[in-house]
């Protein structure tokens, strides 16, 4: 691969769902503005070249997932990592943008020139400083640390005389065969992790502090493959696609306004799944509501399968300790394992880690304030995705790339070369996310700020966003172009 250019318009940091995504956009609809893209790892992809655990696979479904401009196309509603890698690398191929990855490139600090009108970002390349500027920088490297996932600290897991893993570094050489494995944790990995594991082992538990709530989907749309046989493709993705994005958000605004309702919804279909006399409470029943964090989906009820089957078990337990042969719990249970997954959640990393400055003066992240959820108060012509917490990840992902591709045209047709969010003095602080999962609560202090009202105010409603961001004004009275 060829070094990046010393300068160009658009400068996209990370080559995963987002940055493709951005890439693609640029491509295709201001084809005349020149962009890289520059990844830290040597693989395109992120998170789904990045995640290697048995049975890795979305918890969105793909008509959403999927980008808008290039229809899904597998059977699988909710896919496996393997094929979704191999979605975004033929839509890069497709679009050109796989010849404008750089990759090893770990961006570590971008300053903003005000008397240049431009940044100049700073990467690091085979223990090398590399130097390039941009007009526009755009950060897609998402909100996690991929270098190192969570894991607490343990009491006594020097001692432990079995194998202690992360999902985010799963190994090769693991051999499950025969083997007592225990999964820490109750989120989309440990609930995907388990059931795809569960033939393999002698037995597996999944041992969670708390329980989640837990529904299964088919996982094949019904409807997308009627769809494809009676209409053209664009148009039964369009209607797939859509039926998808009202059943996310009829179910989340439910759940926010019912609560109880769908609790008690939920408890009923998970009842149905399970052994008779099964301790439904104990182990299926979350002390928050629904969607105060995000609901775990088991494609065809896998998991309830696994369990059903006596391959898998759950004990809703605490750990005081790790013991040569397994795990001590609170209630003075011990759990034996020859393995321990830890799938106990990420870091948070915001930008990939990233420096950024504006004329000399580092960004302080904390103290700006996150305009329609892609740019950052009194930051000139930065821009970052981020996806919704609450629905697949492109959905967002789209709109903001919708909304650079406007942006740029505005600049186009103005004769404007700068673009900056200005924080308005009446507007109140909210945290970045309204998120209660215990990732996002960790690292919330050092995530910019939303703000009490529009723009400001992240809705986490892509209705809403649809209207604003795709079709909403560029110009308002919180943005200055000069």
């Amino acid at each position: 691969m060829t070094p990046p250019s010393d300068h160009v318009d658009v400068l996209i940091v990370g080559a995963g769902l987002s940055g493709i995504g951005a890439a693609c956009h640029l491509a295709a609809d201001v084809p005349g503005r020149s962009y890289a893209i520059l990844e830290a790892r040597e693989t395109s992809g992120g998170t789904w070249d990045l995640f290697r655990y048995p049975g890795v696979r979305s918890d969105s479904d793909m008509y959403t997932l999927g980008y808008r401009f290039r229809p899904w196309q597998g059977d699988q509603a909710l896919a496996d990592g393997p094929s979704i890698l191999r979605y975004l690398r033929e839509t890069a191929a497709e679009y050109g943008v796989d010849e404008r990855v750089h990759y090893g490139h770990a961006v570590r600090r971008a300053d903003w020139s005000s008397a240049q009108r431009r940044w100049t970002v700073t990467a690091e390349h085979d223990g090398d400083e590399v130097t390039l500027t941009c007009d526009v920088l755009w950060a897609c490297s998402g909100y996690y640390d991929y270098d190192e996932g969570y894991t607490p600290e343990f009491a006594g897991v020097e001692d432990y005389e079995g194998r202690v893993v992360h999902p985010q570094h799963w190994p090769d050489d693991l051999d499950l065969a025969d083997q007592r494995v225990v999964v820490i944790g109750s989120g989309a990995t440990a609930m995907t992790l388990v059931p795809a594991i569960a033939a393999d082992t002698a037995h597996v538990t999944m041992l969670q502090r708390s329980p989640t709530y837990v529904l299964s989907v088919p996982s094949r749309d019904g409807l997308a493959a009627r769809a494809r046989r009676l209409l053209p493709d664009p148009v039964a993705y369009g209607v797939t696609r859509w039926k998808n994005v009202l059943l996310v958000t009829g179910f989340y605004q439910l759940s926010r306004r019912r609560p109880n309702l769908v609790r008690r919804l939920i408890r009923k279909a998970t009842v149905a799944q399970l052994p008779d006399g099964y301790d439904v409470d104990t182990h299926f029943r979350p002390t928050y509501n629904p969607w105060d964090q995000r609901l775990c989906l088991v494609p065809d009820g896998d998991l309830f399968r696994a369990i059903r089957r006596g391959d898998a078990s759950i004990v809703t337990d605490r750990i005081d300790s790790f013991t040569p042969k397994g795990l001590l719990l609170t209630s003075g249970e011990e759990l034996p394992a020859d393995i321990v997954v830890t799938a106990t959640g990420l870091n948070l990393k915001a930008f990939g880690g990233a420096v950024l400055s504006v004329d000399g003066e580092p960004v302080h992240l904390p103290d700006t304030m996150s305009y329609k959820g892609m740019l950052l108060s009194g930051v000139p012509n930065f821009v970052f995705t981020v996806g919704y917490t609450n629905a697949s990840w492109t959905l967002k992902a789209d709109l903001v790339a919708q909304y650079v591709v406007r942006l740029l045209r505005h600049l186009d047709r103005t004769g404007t070369r700068v673009f900056v969010p200005r924080r308005e003095a009446d507007v109140q602080e909210h945290p970045f996310m309204d998120f209660a999962a215990g990732y996002v609560l960790r690292s919330l202090h050092q995530f910019p700020k939303q703000g009490s009202r529009a723009p400001w105010r992240l809705r986490q409603n892509y209705l809403r966003d649809v209207v604003t961001i795709r079709h909403g004004r560029v110009t308002d009275d919180a943005m200055d172009f000069s």
